[in-house]
């Protein structure tokens, strides 16, 4: 599955063609938080298979924003993310077990500092992108 794939899912009335890549992977970021975030509210009403299945799509997005690393340029930082990209990923598997509302947590503050950075460089990377295209 790749990135494209996995945004398509998760929000299917914006178009791809009107998302540069940053904007792309803010998306998906936004959406597994959004997701695991959902997640927690049908924790709390116990409603089990909703959970799964919102805790599935996160995990899914998170696979998404796996395929979008770059090892060639990112180096370092791209094994890093991919690392915790799969802790992620574990947490939420072990969060939906056990229905730990902590680990749920834990995940969406991963990714929210992940993005907070990711946000950080819009500018440049569509200044970036501008160059290349």
């Amino acid at each position: 599955m790749n990135g494209l794939n996995a945004y398509q899912r998760v929000n299917t009335q914006t178009s791809i063609t009107d998302a540069d890549p940053h904007k792309l992977i803010q998306l998906l970021y936004n959406g597994a938080i959004e997701r695991i975030n959902m997640a927690k509210a049908r924790m709390q009403a116990k409603d089990y298979e909703g959970k799964g299945k919102l805790i599935g799509k996160a995990i899914e997005i998170i696979g998404g924003l796996k395929s979008f690393l770059d090892f060639e340029k990112g180096g370092e930082l791209a094994t890093r993310l991919e690392a915790l990209y799969d802790y992620m990923e574990r947490t939420l598997l072990e969060a939906s077990a056990k229905n730990d509302m902590a680990k749920l947590d834990e995940v969406i503050s991963l990714l929210r500092s992940i993005k907070e950075g990711w946000d950080g460089i819009r500018e440049e990377a569509v200044i970036q992108s501008a160059h290349v295209g």
